[in-house]
């Protein structure tokens, strides 16, 4: 029989009220919210003054309350507050991202060594459980591939500037309204919030720990109309795609770049403030799931089904990551990607290793070919300083043959 819990919450802004909300309108389902830790002492909140604290410690060493739920911006602050609870013998849900893709490390040894959960669904897919799903089906099954959308706020911005002809910033200021995107959009509308997810996820898929500083991401702030009516000319649609993909040799990439998206790829119709993610299994082939990524209730509704989870025991088994699966992460991989360029100076610094299409004119310039993603990686501030423009044209990527070669011959050398 499920244990009623009893629930101290850390942040009552957009997910937290939409915590209380999707609480106290669900069925079959009850746990209750002791107190909520609050920073903003002159916030008029919408429950009762007697559940506000503005001392975290009035949470945390309150032995009636059994799950800690962590929903703060603060990053530090978050981890400050979920390790401490950890270390207490509470179990934790939170849908920081940010600050699980950092503190991995410390926060699975955590669960370890004082044999309790950390649950955080919600920080992931929103609404998609990715990561039970990763967790419970594809335990077992070796994978080579998850990729998909997974930041609403900028499937929102890039659905109306590409569908409806929108600005870019008026579609912004739409999704600011709609709640989908913070006053200050940056870790959306640059691809921090999408590669903080394929951190966690690259854990669950493939069992690797990896650091967030390694992973390129580029956003969507230098899309410009050519490349949109690039895209649309060839059939495509653009999406911001995270891709965290097996290699030969066990090895994992990962990365986040827009991508220009064919008809027919699942991800083609995912619109709005909508997610879409595709798992690709070596025995089971693709699944696609899709739902709500951006919103109070549909996170709030991910982060009660976690509380739920805990009602019944669950913690997560790191199966892959116990079993090693993947042996390491690697940025030393070719893809084949889209360029737009003002100089060929911009041309030069990226070095392509080979171009398959090129087109130059007096406003508009770029290239599609292979590039080693090493060389996009160490040249990431001068593309978005210059207000450059790269894309993947497919989500295939693969480890630099010439380095392969390389190690083959030295391993080669070794041994006579």
């Amino acid at each position: 029989m499920a244990k009623k819990l009893k629930i101290g919450l850390f942040g009552f802004g957009c997910v937290g009220q939409g915590l209380h909300y999707v609480l106290n309108n669900s069925t079959g389902f009850k746990a209750d919210i002791i107190k909520i830790a609050v920073k903003d002492k002159t916030k008029e909140r919408s429950v009762s003054k007697d559940l506000i604290t503005f001392d975290k410690y009035e949470i945390l060493n309150n032995p009636e309350i059994d799950v800690i739920v962590e929903l703060i911006d603060d990053a530090e602050e978050a981890f400050n507050i979920v390790s401490e609870a950890l270390k207490k013998g509470k179990h934790v849900v939170t849908a920081n991202k940010k600050m699980l893709a950092i503190h991995l490390e410390e926060l699975y040894a955590l669960q370890q060594k004082y044999n309790v959960s950390l649950l955080y669904e919600a920080s992931a897919g929103g609404s998609i459980p990715i990561i039970r799903t990763l967790e419970e089906y594809f335990d077992n099954e070796e994978l080579e591939k998850v990729s998909g959308i997974f930041n609403g706020t900028t499937n929102y911005i890039l659905t109306k500037t590409i569908n409806e002809k929108l600005s870019y910033p008026v579609a912004l200021k739409q999704a600011q309204e709609k709640g989908f995107a913070e006053s200050d959009p940056t870790n959306d509308v640059e691809g921090f919030d999408p590669k903080f997810k394929a951190v966690i996820i690259a854990l669950h898929a493939f069992g690797l720990i990896i650091k967030p500083d390694e992973v390129l991401n580029l956003g969507i702030t230098t899309l410009h109309e050519n490349d949109i009516k690039y895209a649309s000319e060839k059939g495509y649609k653009i999406k911001l795609t995270p891709v965290i993909q097996r290699l030969d040799g066990d090895k994992v990439g990962v990365l986040v770049t827009p991508r220009f998206v064919k008809d027919t790829n699942q991800l083609f119709n995912v619109e709005n403030e909508f997610n879409g993610v595709i798992v690709e299994g070596k025995f089971s082939g693709e699944q696609f799931l899709q739902g709500r990524g951006a919103g109070s209730y549909p996170t709030g509704a991910a982060v009660l089904s976690d509380i739920s989870a805990l009602s019944h025991g669950y913690k997560y088994e790191y199966k892959k990551h116990v079993q090693k699966h993947a042996s390491d992460f690697t940025n030393d991989v070719i893809i084949t990607a889209y360029f737009r360029y003002n100089s060929n100076a911009d041309l030069e610094k990226i070095k392509f290793e080979e171009i398959s299409e090129k087109y130059n004119s007096g406003d508009y310039n770029y290239v599609v070919g292979k590039v080693n993603l090493e060389n996009i990686i160490k040249n990431r501030d001068y593309i978005l300083t210059n207000s450059l423009f790269i894309s993947l044209v497919n989500d295939k990527i693969s480890l630099n043959i010439k380095n392969i070669q390389s190690i083959k011959k030295e391993n080669q050398l070794a041994t006579t």
